[in-house]
C-alpha cells in the first residue's frame, strides 16, 4: 500500500513543486536552476506524504494539502543545502548526487537555500495552492515559522553543532532531535490537518502525539542506518556522524536497544491514531515505513 501511496503523492507534489522554479528574469536563471536542483533531485518526500495523509485522515481532499506539502519539502530542502555547506557538515554527496555547493558553488548554494526558505512561506499564503480561508493560511504560516526557526529546526541544528565531541545524555539527545528533525515532521502533520478544514482541537492533539513519536523514530532510524547501511544505499556518506563524533542513539543506547526504541516509538504513534478511522491508514503505514526503511 505504502509504495503506491508514496508514488501518487510524490507525483502530486513534484508537479506542484516543478512549477515554482521558473525564473522570472534571465539573470536569475542560475539561482532558480540551483533551487530546482536542490529540490527535484530525488528524495522520499516523507514530509509531503505526511501532510497529504493527515489531510486525508480528516476527510480532506489531497489537493487541499498541495501548499502544505510543497512548503515542508521546500524548508526541508533548504535545510539540507545549508547543512551540507563546508561551514556546517561539509558533505559532498546528497541523494547520490553532488551537494548543491559542489554542483554550483558555495555562494549560489547559500542563496538557493535562502530562496527556498522564503518560497515556502509564499506558497502557504497562495490561495491557489492553499485554498483554505485567510485565517487558516495565517495559522499554517505561523506553524511552519515556529517549526523551522530558532525554536525548532534551526535551534536543533545549533544544538547539534555545539554537541560534536560531547557525551549527551538521553534527554539532551532527544531535545536536540525533537528540534532538528522532529519539529518539521510535526509541522508536516499539523499543516496537513489544518489544510483539510476539518481539524478539531482533539484531532490536532492526537496528531501531535503521533507526530512527536514518528519524528523521533525517524531520527533514531537515521542513526541506525548510519551504522548499518552503506553510502550507495543511503545516497550520502555512510558513517558521517561517527566520523564527526556526533552523539547518536546507537552510540548512547547500543544498536539493538536503539532498534527496540524505534519500534516502541512506532507503536506509540499507532496508539495515538486509535480515535481515527480507516482514512488514517496512510498515516499508520507511514509510521511503519519510517522505522522499516533502509535509506
Amino acid at each position: 500500500m505504502i509504495a503506491a501511496y508514496q508514488e501518487r503523492c510524490q507525483q502530486r507534489v513534484n508537479e506542484a513543486l516543478d512549477r515554482l522554479f521558473i525564473a522570472p528574469r534571465d539573470e536569475l536563471s542560475r539561482l532558480y536552476e540551483a533551487m530546482r536542483y536542490s529540490v527535484m533531485n530525488g528524495g522520499k518526500r516523507v514530509r509531503p506524504l505526511l501532510a497529504y495523509a493527515a489531510c486525508e485522515a480528516l476527510g480532506g481532499a489531497p489537493e487541499l494539502a498541495n501548499g502544505a506539502a510543497c512548503a515542508v519539502e521546500l524548508i526541508h530542502a533548504y535545510s539540507l543545502v545549508h547543512d551540507d555547506l563546508p561551514a556546517m557538515d561539509d558533505d559532498d554527496l546528497r541523494r547520490g548526487q553532488p551537494t548543491t555547493h559542489k554542483a554550483f558553488d558555495e555562494a549560489t548554494a547559500i542563496l538557493a537555500g535562502d530562496g527556498l526558505q522564503s518560497l515556502a512561506f509564499s506558497v502557504l499564503g497562495d490561495s491557489r495552492l492553499s485554498p483554505g480561508d485567510a485565517e487558516t493560511r495565517l495559522r499554517m504560516i505561523i506553524t511552519l515559522a515556529q517549526a523551522a526557526g530558532p525554536a525548532g529546526m534551526v535551534g536543533g541544528q545549533a544544538i547539534d553543532l555545539g554537541s560534536v565531541g560531547l557525551k549527551l545524555d538521553r534527554n539532551a539527545l532527544e531535545t536536540m532531535h525533537r528540534h532538528k528533525t522532529g519539529a518539521l515532521i510535526e509541522a508536516s502533520v499539523q499543516l496537513g490537518a489544518l489544510a483539510s478544514g476539518q481539524a478539531s482541537d482533539d484531532h490536532l492533539k492526537a496528531l501531535h502525539t503521533y507526530a512527536l513519536a514518528i519524528g523521533l523514530a525517524f531520527q533514531v532510524q537515521d542513526d541506525i542506518l548510519d551504522v548499518e547501511s552503506d553510502t550507495a544505499t543511503l545516497g550520502k556518506r555512510q558513517g558521517a556522524d561517527i566520523a564527526r563524533d556526533k552523539p547518536t542513539y546507537p552510540a548512547l543506547l547500543g544498536l539493538e536497544a536503539a532498534k527496540a526504541y524505534a519500534l516502541e516509538l512506532r507503536d506509540l504513534a499507532l496508539t495515538a491514531l486509535r480515535p481515527f478511522d480507516v482514512r488514517a491508514d496512510a498515516l499508520r503505514e507511514l509510521a511503519r515505513f519510517i522505522v522499516a526503511r533502509r535509506h
